[in-house]
């Protein structure tokens, strides 16, 4: 039973850093998942796969994973490439470029 410890990318339907901030914790899978022959739904017996569980912090997740004896591994978040620009950047009065159409 080995758990990931990640931050959580910015989906692509939200312009704003919700539930962006918090450090989250998911259990591997332990068994692979099979598609019922009946319905063809696909299912799993491992029920740690459902559990997600939500820290302030890194240290606070892996503590836990600590004190519960589960084996853990961490994933830093990587820096954002882009640099952040705002629309009103366009019309600053420090702007090098000439502003035209």
């Amino acid at each position: 039973m080995t758990a990931r410890i990640y931050k959580p990318a910015k989906t692509a339907m939200q312009s704003g850093r919700a539930k962006t901030k918090e450090w989250v914790l998911d259990f591997e899978p332990e068994e692979p998942r099979t598609v019922e022959p009946l319905m063809g739904w696909t299912s799993s017996g491992d029920m740690r796969q459902q559990v997600r569980l939500q820290f302030d912090t890194k240290e606070e997740a892996i503590a836990y994973c600590e004190r519960h004896g589960i084996a853990h591994q961490v994933f830093e978040p990587e820096p954002s490439a882009r640099p952040r620009i705002a629309y009103a950047d366009n019309f600053s009065y420090k702007r090098r470029d000439a502003w035209t159409h």
